[in-house]
């Protein structure tokens, strides 16, 4: 399935592009995630928290940066989850471009992911709006650490806040807003 959502930030496309190129940056601003390993240049590990319901699941990650295009600047990450008592995993491309607006930086974000196992045991349209809730957060995420200075450390201004300790996705409330926005979507069809 494909996600798409895009937004607007007040910082020029060099800052931009410069945070969309440091992914121990970017990885925290997926729900759930935090860094565990650097691996390389373009590759890392990660390690997602989900909660549904009563059910913690937890993911190991591996991502690699497949492909950075300066010119067009876009950057396509490739990830590859498996849950740690092997009742699934997941699979996602991300593609991040960046284009330049008046007064600041739009930003793209594509997602398409691949389920399997128990995740993948969830209704289509289920999955689909929650995967959709996971990529619009991933975006509020990303426009809030876009809008903190990288660099304000070395030119003397204040230290860029971290973002808060991951917390585990909980599925639960997004299986709600998603059942919900099912609901909707069959009375507004009628």
């Amino acid at each position: 399935m494909r996600i798409e959502d895009a937004f607007e930030v007040p910082v020029p496309p060099e800052e931009a592009w410069r945070l969309l190129n440091d992914v121990p940056r970017v990885v925290p601003c997926m729900p759930g995630a935090e860094l565990s390993e650097v691996v390389g240049d373009d590759a890392w590990k990660a390690n997602v928290r989900v909660k549904l319901g009563p059910i913690t699941l937890r993911f190991g990650a591996d991502i690699v940066r497949e492909s950075r295009d300066e010119a067009n600047r876009s950057v396509l990450l490739r990830v590859k989850a498996r849950e740690l008592k092997g009742r699934g995993g997941a699979e996602a491309a991300i593609e991040s471009t960046l284009g330049e607006r008046e007064g600041g930086t739009q930003v793209t974000v594509a997602v398409d992911i691949a389920l399997q196992g128990v995740v993948a045991q969830y209704g289509g349209g289920v999955i689909a709006d929650v995967s959709s809730q996971l990529t619009k957060e991933f975006a509020r995420n990303l426009a809030a650490q876009l809008d903190r200075p990288a660099d304000a450390a070395a030119n003397g201004t204040r230290p860029p806040s971290p973002l808060p300790p991951a917390k585990p996705v909980r599925g639960l409330r997004l299986g709600l807003v998603a059942l919900w926005r099912a609901v909707a979507r069959r009375f507004h069809a009628s």
